[in-house]
């Protein structure tokens, strides 16, 4: 199957009307999008949007073929002009399955949200699935097989891949393209960069794709370490990293502290965050958990770890500490690293940076800063990717 995007973005296109928003203000040239549209082999328009003539011909194509126009979900605004020769448009049921005389054949999936997906297989028996704004599959269980192409608003909404993901839909072949795109993340690099995290790219309006053909799949990387300061949105950018994965063991570090109100009011911030199909392990024990194989591991945070270790071996102690507990700490640091390299699983890792800062006033303080350096150093040593986090803002230091 052929696939010309005659359009990538949300309903309101991009940039917004009227809107003065910074992610607006730099969409312009390749980076504005108009709202999402689908020709699937010049036959079947998926989405009529306004301007979806003008949008074909420029990509080389004409509609004057089409013999299908199917609406993924209500269209806000002034009525979109059916233009000459098109056919009306209409929405299949939920679950319906639609034959058409070109040999396509178009299922209509049941969503969360309002609004309709469709899942496209062609002559060719490639199959693509293209998804709503905003929804998600409301049985993605009942998909029968990895589609070759997954359409859907990634940014939105990535619970629907991880769904997807879950139930096998979505494969390590599966060319996921993200559209429905809005002003939520800046376009250019930092729109790439979180696209390929979740494993997904976006391509220009005009583009016309080959659903089974390979492409250059982001790979997402096995393990990460993602730095930042207090409060820098560390810990929200490592999560919205695996957001599109099922299944993610959520490793908190830093015990319950029972009786510490402040404590409880940031742990209960972090779990209403996180998606509720993640489990959470309350533990320091993390090198057994890198050796077994299992789902993503997101650890939060080293820095509370380190803290865990330094008490076992005595660290605050100047005895201790030169009687042992240095090389004992040293030891440890060591085999977490070694399981690091050797881990199959997905992680992903959050620790403070405290290097940049002021000088501790105390030789404890000056200790743990010195030796939470260093295992930052380890651990970022055996990671693929390292983000250094700053007012929000996530900086490549190793890795794309």
């Amino acid at each position: 199957m052929e696939l010309t995007l005659l359009g990538t973005g949300a309903p309101a296109g991009l940039p917004r009307p009227d809107c003065p928003c910074a992610s607006c203000a730099t969409a312009h040239g390749a980076q504005a999008r108009a709202a999402t549209a689908l020709l699937v082999d010049g036959t079947l328009l998926l989405d009529l949007t306004p301007g979806a003539v003008l949008a074909a011909a420029r990509a080389g194509h004409s509609l004057g073929g089409v013999r299908q126009v199917l609406l993924t979900h209500p269209h806000d605004g002034p009525p979109v002009e059916i233009p000459a020769g098109l056919p009306q448009p209409a929405r299949v049921p939920d679950g319906r399955e639609l034959a058409l005389l070109t040999g396509h054949r178009v299922r209509a999936v049941p969503m969360d949200a309002p609004g309709t997906g469709y899942a496209v297989t062609g002559p060719d028996g490639e199959r693509l699935l293209y998804l709503p704004p905003g929804a998600a599959p409301a049985a993605p269980g009942e998909a029968p097989g990895v589609y070759g192409m997954v359409l859907a608003d990634v940014l939105g909404r990535p619970d629907a891949l991880a769904r997807l993901r879950a139930a096998g839909a979505v494969g390590p072949t599966t060319d996921v393209v993200a559209v429905h795109l809005d002003h939520d993340v800046p376009p250019g690099a930092e729109l790439r960069r979180r696209l390929a995290a979740a494993g997904a790219r976006a391509v220009p309006d005009g583009s016309t794709l080959i659903v089974g053909a390979y492409e250059d799949v982001p790979d997402v990387p096995r393990r990460t370490l993602v730095l930042g300061g207090a409060r820098s949105g560390k810990s929200a950018e490592a999560e919205r990293r695996l957001e599109a994965f099922p299944d993610v063991l959520y490793v908190a570090t830093g015990g319950t502290r029972n009786g510490d109100g402040e404590w409880a009011a940031r742990v209960h911030a972090h779990r209403e965050r996180r998606p509720g199909s993640w489990r959470t392990a309350e533990t320091c024990d993390l090198v057994p958990l890198l050796k077994d194989d299992g789902p993503p591991l997101l650890i939060d945070c080293l820095s509370l770890w380190l803290t865990d270790a330094m008490d076992a071996v005595g660290a605050w102690d100047d005895a201790e500490w030169a009687g042992g507990g240095e090389r004992e700490l040293r030891t440890r640091v060591g085999e977490l690293a070694e399981a690091v390299r050797h881990t199959r699983r997905t992680v992903v890792a959050v620790s403070n940076e405290v290097g940049s800062g002021i000088v501790p006033a105390t030789a404890s303080g000056r200790r743990y800063r010195d030796e939470l350096g260093r295992l930052n150093a380890a651990f970022a040593a055996e990671c693929e990717h390292v983000l250094l986090v700053v007012a929000g803002q996530a900086l490549p230091l190793k890795g794309a």
